[in-house]
């Protein structure tokens, strides 16, 4: 086998040198004046609404788009507010479902804007102006060559009331805007509840008051995020439903796994595990854990509910069984043997086996991550029965997305099982494993099957989860099982996501601890591994991007036949690039099928409903290509043309099908074909790699933020050509080292060692 090899070098950053033109319509398309008319009585009606209602201090209005639209192609002029970006007024994003003219469902975009009332008058004056233009210059109708006409200053454009600007940017705006309206919130409260509200021009408690709503600060998370009774929701809903960006039920009934009442003695050879030394500590969160196990002395547990809280023996069990298999599990699952060693835990309680509030477990989490900064992975086997929502992320999980963009941590999130009775086929996933950031694992069968009980993604209609999935067992018979320790009687016998999810944390911890990995790498090295050569394009929203190898000898080396190496770089501009790989050469060809995965974790922002991630970062790599102008640019693997000298080509939806736009994980990769093809080698001969990064909110102060990159080519004729790709790149530069395990077991057991001062 070969080793993984990591390339340390120069990466290029530009900024984007492009300039937007002239606003333009699509080809094909034009805009009737009528329509702009129509626009201008919604948000004429809008504005005597909220001249009449003044609780928020402005207006909240929704725009209801044509269908997908990318950052380019939503509001510039209707709802701008002096020079700020129109992004800055959106209070929310979400999703509807709809029937065109033809009668195709056609999936759209809605935002919903925060603005004051003049800015309402402003764009309904535009959009009057605009369309008595049309009337007295274009009978009514703009088309496309007209529009394109007076952008190029091909026909000239003189009217007293309005510039060619401004009339050019309400016209793009009026072709892709359906419809201005205020969206109300519609549903039936019985419970406690977690409620977010849209951010306005009053500060929140004082906004609920004016509702009869009187709640303290520690029911209020991020300033828009409520606890709420049924009584205050009552109360909010029939008082200003327009108010409410998204809700759902705090209490959280655990996904009670299979544990059955199997047990079987342990062997006496389990109770000679050694004493705890300088081993990784991996986080767990979870429900109590029993002290009188065999392995106790390994796990530091702390117990976070209220004292006065009772517990029963079964509070203790599941969160015991997680904990065992991170400690010991290959102790009693020798055929799950990883070859990771032991782990030290540290456990904390925050839940019954009844249920847990979410609103809690969402404060506790930060507390107990920002209390213990050694602790790189987290594992979060809890997880609600209820379905994700399809238009906002849930509480806890942006809560998991905040930490990971701000800490330097990972949580591995169990995937949530189906409840007895029913199959995870006709179940989306529970929270917290809509988290983007976290790696969530699903299970499969002994036979690497998706298990009966495992639920799917997507995750707001669109981003890929889970991430991959392991072994978690699934079946009647105590062989299609894991054993765990719950406590001191023997062997109980499991199954469920919760129990798939603690392997991958073992090799997380591994790869970031032992190996010395960044977490961005050690993701992408997970998932890269999961996607073997032969998946399809079609995700499962079931395995994510496939079964994890058991071992970790498969994840950190490759075949004979294959070279895998890693690179790892920061984006502090629009390009971070480099054109300099060496790709051998055999007979002027590239005898290579390549596959790439990009890790980055993005700041992200609940209030922005569907449009969470606030950075995406579009990756290209490929052969170099000299052009006639002798412009060097990337033949992408996956013939991306995202973003070519600065035009994107693409309707958002098949930028987001085709490339996973705005996802923060993006694996590309060739297929295999049964008649192999070498590629042609160009003149430079040289491969490149180019991250475009581009931000939601185009006023945000642009952070530098870390990716990794895993790199793998296979030889088509079964070559290994590794030390001649090691040779080519010294020679362009590159530091190369080889992913060496025994070096590195050696380097973290030296930097472990207590130094002891005479």
């Amino acid at each position: 086998m070969n080793c993984i090899l990591q390339l340390k070098g120069r990466f290029e950053q530009r900024p984007n040198g492009s300039k937007p033109g002239a606003p333009k319509l699509p080809k094909g398309k034009s805009v009737k004046s009528s329509h702009l008319r129509e626009l201008a009585q919604q948000i004429n009606k809008i504005f005597l609404y909220w001249q009449r209602n003044t609780n928020i201090g402005g207006a909240l209005v929704s725009v209801h788009y044509k269908n997908i639209v990318p950052k380019s192609n939503r509001l510039k002029a209707l709802l701008a507010e002096g020079s700020k970006d129109t992004s800055e007024s959106v209070r929310g994003a979400k999703f509807v479902w709809e029937k065109d003219d033809l009668g195709k469902t056609v999936q759209k975009h809605v935002f919903t804007h925060f603005v004051k009332l003049e800015t309402l008058e402003k764009s309904a004056e535009l959009l009057r102006n605009s369309a008595t233009i049309i009337d007295t210059q274009f009978n009514g109708v703009l088309t496309y060559e007209q529009c394109e006409m007076i952008a190029d200053k091909r026909k000239c454009f003189s009217n007293d009331i309005l510039s060619k600007s401004a009339f050019l940017k309400t016209i793009v705006d009026g072709n892709y805007v359906e419809r201005f309206d205020i969206d109300r919130a519609n549903e039936e409260i019985t419970q406690d509840s977690i409620i977010t509200i849209y951010q306005t021009g009053v500060e929140t408690k004082r906004l609920l008051a004016k509702f009869g709503i009187n709640i303290i600060d520690d029911r209020i998370i991020d300033g828009t995020t409520l606890r709420l009774t049924p009584d205050e929701a009552k109360l909010l809903y029939n008082n200003a439903s327009y108010l409410v960006a998204m809700s759902l039920t705090d209490f959280s009934v655990i996904n009670k796994d299979d544990i059955t009442d199997e047990i079987e003695t342990w062997n006496d050879e389990l109770n000679l595990i050694p004493k705890p030394s300088n081993e990784p500590v991996i986080g767990v969160i979870d429900t109590q854990f029993n002290d009188n196990v065999y392995f106790n002395e390994w796990v530091d547990y702390t117990n976070m509910l209220d004292e006065n809280i009772p517990l029963s023996e079964e509070d203790f069990r599941h969160g015991t069984a997680v904990s065992y298999i991170i400690v010991d599990g290959p102790q009693g699952n020798p055929e799950l043997e990883d070859g990771c060693g032991r782990f030290r835990v540290r456990h904390f309680g925050v839940a019954t086996h009844k249920g847990f509030s979410s609103f809690a477990v969402l404060r506790l989490i930060r507390d107990i991550v920002a209390k213990n900064r050694d602790i790189k992975v987290w594992n979060l086997s809890l997880g609600s029965k209820l379905e994700i929502k399809p238009n906002f992320i849930s509480p806890v999980a942006a809560e998991l997305d905040k930490i990971q963009s701000e800490y330097d941590v990972v949580f591995v999130v169990a995937g949530t099982n189906a409840p007895q009775g029913m199959v995870g086929n006709d179940m989306k996933i529970g929270s917290p494993a809509d988290s983007l950031n976290s790696l969530v694992v699903n299970s499969v069968d002994f036979k690497g099957r998706s298990a009966s009980y495992t639920r799917s993604g997507p995750v707001l209609s669109f981003f890929n989860k889970p991430d991959l999935s392991y072994y978690g067992g699934d079946g009647k018979r105590a062989e299609d099982k894991i054993a765990v320790c719950c406590d001191n009687m023997g062997a109980t016998y499991v199954i469920g996501t919760s129990f798939a999810a603690p392997w991958v944390s073992r090799k997380l911890a591994y790869l970031i601890q032992i190996m010395g990995l960044s977490r961005e790498l050690a993701k992408a090295i997970l998932i890269d591994s999961a996607a073997k050569w032969d998946r399809k394009d079609d995700i499962s929203h079931r395995m994510g991007y496939g079964v994890l190898p058991k071992h970790i000898d498969d994840i950190i080396h490759s075949s004979n036949d294959e070279i895998r190496f890693l690179m790892m770089g920061t984006s502090e501009e629009y390009e971070t690039y480099t054109y300099n790989l060496p790709v051998p050469i055999i007979n002027s060809t590239h005898p290579f099928y390549a596959k790439a995965t990009l890790v980055y974790f993005p700041q992200c922002n609940r209030n922005q409903g569907v449009d969470y991630t606030s950075t995406e970062m579009d990756i290209h790599f490929g052969r170099v290509v000299i052009n006639k102008k002798n412009k060097a640019t990337i033949k992408s693997i996956d013939n991306n043309k995202q973003c070519e000298d600065g035009v994107v080509t693409l309707y958002e939806e098949d930028a987001r099908k085709m490339y996973r736009k705005w996802d923060n994980v993006k694996h590309i990769t060739e297929e295999i074909k049964d008649k192999a093809v070498p590629r042609k080698a160009y003149d430079s001969g040289l491969w490149g790699l180019s991250i475009k990064t581009k931000e939601r909110i185009t006023s945000r102060t642009k952070e530098p933020l870390q990716f990794g990159v895993v790199v793998t080519l296979k030889e088509m004729n079964g070559v290994n050509r590794i030390n001649d790709f090691i040779k080519l790149c010294m020679a362009r530069g590159w530091f190369v080292s080889k992913l060496d395990v025994q070096n590195q077991i050696d380097v973290y057991a030296k930097a472990e060692e207590e130094i002891k001062f005479e």
